[in-house]
């Protein structure tokens, strides 16, 4: 039977034919499909993406990105049972591909979600407040962040070859940056199928997507400084691509992810009575059978106190016993095979290397027999348990990693020497502690940090909801110091913002408002016969504003403000102890000001303006007392259109406004941001 020719997809189209390199299955050693022997036209690639791809994902803004990565992540996940089938053959279980395909499509969940919420209309970011550079006040400065005008190069790992794609492509493309994947040969075949059904989506722009299978050629020599590189692999491939002659001399973005001997700490307050000793005991075990061990951010040191280093072990190995490893296909077994043979052996190679200076505590000899038809010839390996016989002084054990089922147990007598043991490891992407003690955690955390990306804390409290050790969230950032490639991915908007360039702006207030699409305090403002709260969000502009009547503050409206809200606070209502204050007086409550504000702005009647959500960045600048005269400005700051319709059909925006609150003397006394959804017209 012949096996499919995977292709690459360069340039709108699908190129390869002549067969090269055969892809095995992970699980019986069985052809696959094979790479193709076609070569690829870097300059090509390049072209179509600069001159195709930034044109046409440009014509679209954040919102719209956001809108067309929430549909395409729906669209994988009606298909992903195809794509399921495929990964069987890199040797994962249902469980292993669940994290791989359905963790994918969650990442382009949240990275839609992202770019609904956190980010404006149009391409343009605005990094403000604004700050004055002036006494005037007409001469301020900002930043902004805009698209980059190149593209994006993400070259991936075998062991996510769904995730790993989709984790890096959704920030570039929610950014207005074509990509280039390259994904790891051994399991690209699973790569081309998901790459397969986003363009048969018709979701996204051409050129926003084209993928490499086999060698990536010139390509890096035809970037330039418009462009970024992204790296998942391991820290000596990521070490020779971070002094690439072109990316050096270009001044390229190279942010590398590499594996790590990340660590787990057992904590010296945790005894085998607690439920804590358990979890630490599930969490290593977990982490050395889930992707059988292949994973970038799995345990690979496992510190303990010296004087229970016997009863992890034996609750290790009662665990990794009751694994059953072979053919995933096969309902019973919950461990699979490493990605090809080349890997088993290099897993192998490297267990060797460990075993000259620890000890193996359980591993082949354990009663290891992998299920399933033809598994004798696929890439299945032993989980392995090692024991550091000096682990303060034999450094193999903190720089050599089995990318596999493998664990090497460390022994310490106090905190102390646990942090060093942590340390040694030379920068990982992730380092959970077990404990029960706060005292403990917030010891260790901080010092912990300086050499680990990402720290769970895990106790019973938070083992409810816990999603472990090994799992990258696209909320928090996933990377590390040091020998883990010193990069950072993911982590919410921070992940789009390495895809943006950042600018310095300065000038009038006027012209900035003008540049960044948002109103800056100092600017021109518009007003007119016209309520801002009576426009539709179609009508409404930037800069159009409302300077309200004033209201003077009395003793009465204290008092029932107080009588209202049950805050009786002696600076409200004790005209003695408000004497002896820093303002020598009674005052207004704060947030009864803000009310005020509002009773002075509101348009009371039926209108667009459909609700008000929230405020940011309220301050209370100056105390307003008795007799105190308050007026405020409302001036449409920001609009956002979300391109979305309420129940009965109405479109809806969000617009941002801005109120100043000034006392008789022209002070400012309270400033914020009223957030509101606001109805469109049709």
């Amino acid at each position: 039977m012949t096996t499919p020719v995977l292709q690459s997809h360069i340039a709108g189209r699908w190129v390869g034919r002549e067969a090269a390199q055969s892809l095995r299955s992970a699980v019986n050693g069985r052809p696959v499909a094979s790479t193709h022997a076609d070569p690829l036209d870097f300059a090509e690639a390049v072209r179509h993406a600069r001159q195709v791809g930034v044109p046409n994902l440009l014509k679209l803004d954040f919102q719209q990105r956001a809108e067309r990565l929430k549909a395409l992540a729906k669209y994988l996940v009606e298909r992903k049972e195809a794509l399921y089938a495929i990964s069987a053959h890199t040797g994962a279980t249902r469980t292993d591909s669940w994290i791989d395909i359905e963790g994918g499509s969650g990442t382009l969940f949240a990275y839609a979600s992202v770019g609904a919420n956190e980010l404006p209309s149009g391409n343009l970011v605005h990094e403000g407040p604004a700050i004055p550079l002036g006494k005037q006040g007409s001469f301020a400065g900002t930043h902004i962040l805009v698209p980059r005008g190149g593209l994006a190069v993400h070259i991936n790992a075998f062991n996510f070859p769904v995730w790993g794609l989709l984790e890096k492509f959704a920030p570039s493309f929610l950014a207005g940056m074509p990509c280039i994947a390259k994904p790891a040969t051994s399991t690209s075949y699973l790569t081309e199928a998901a790459v397969r059904m986003m363009l048969a989506s018709g979701l996204l722009p051409e050129g926003s997507l084209q993928l490499v299978i086999g060698s990536t050629g010139d390509l890096l020599d035809r970037l330039d400084g418009a462009d970024v590189v992204t790296f998942t692999g391991s820290a000596d491939t990521a070490a020779k691509l971070r002094v690439h002659p072109n990316l050096v001399r270009q001044s390229i973005p190279f942010n590398a992810e590499a594996d790590s001997l990340n660590m787990a700490v057992l904590a010296p307050d945790v005894t085998p009575d607690d439920e804590e000793f358990d979890l630490f005991a599930r969490e290593v075990a977990r982490e050395m059978t889930v992707k059988a061990g292949q994973k970038c951010t799995a345990i690979r040191r496992a510190i303990v106190p010296r004087r229970y280093v016997d009863e992890v072990v034996r609750r290790i190995k009662a665990r990794l016993a009751k694994v059953v490893v072979g053919d995933p296909a096969l309902e019973d077994v919950r461990m699979g095979a490493l990605a090809s043979l080349e890997q088993r052996d290099d897993v192998a190679a490297r267990v060797q290397a460990l075993l000259a200076r620890a000890e193996l505590l359980h591993g082949e000899r354990d009663g290891f027999a992998p299920r399933g038809e033809g598994v004798a010839g696929g890439a299945f390996f032993a989980p392995t348990l090692l024991l550091a016989r000096d682990p303060l002084r034999d450094d193999a054990v903190h720089d050599i990693e089995a990318f596999g089922p493998v664990s090497t147990l460390m022994a310490y007598d106090d905190l102390d020497e646990a942090l060093a043991l942590a340390a040694k490891g030379k920068g990982s992407l992730v380092g959970t502690l077990v404990t029960k003690d706060p005292a403990i955690a917030a010891r260790f955390v901080p010092a912990a940090a300086a050499t680990h990306g990402r720290i769970l804390v895990l106790d019973r409290e938070a083992a409810a909801e816990s999603t472990g050790h090994g799992s990258p969230l696209p909320q928090l950032k996933h990377g590390g110091p040091g020998r883990a490639g010193g990069g950072e991915e993911l982590g919410g908007v921070r992940a789009v913002r390495h895809y943006l360039q950042r600018a310095a702006v300065q000038g009038s207030p006027t012209m900035l408002a003008a540049v960044t699409g948002e109103h800056v305090r100092g600017a021109k403002v518009r007003e007119s016969e016209v309520h801002p709260f009576r426009r539709h969000f179609e009508d409404l502009q930037i800069g159009d504003s409302l300077l309200t009547h004033r209201r003077t503050v009395t003793e009465a409206d204290i008092v029932a403000f107080g009588g209202i809200s049950g805050d009786y606070f002696y600076m409200h209502l004790d005209e003695i102890a408000a004497r002896e204050s820093p303002f020598g007086k009674r005052i207004a409550h704060g947030y009864f000001v803000l009310s005020a504000a509002a009773g002075l702005f509101v348009s009371p009647a039926p209108g667009p303006v459909l609700a008000n959500y929230g405020l940011d960045t309220l301050r209370f600048v100056k105390p307003v007392g008795i007799g105190d005269t308050i007026r405020a400005r409302l001036t449409a700051k920001r609009k956002i259109d979300r391109n979305r319709k309420d129940a009965r059909g109405v479109g809806q925006g969000v617009v941002a406004w801005d109120v100043e609150v000034t006392n008789q003397d022209g002070e400012l006394v309270a400033s914020y941001d009223i957030l509101t959804l606001v109805a469109k017209r049709g």
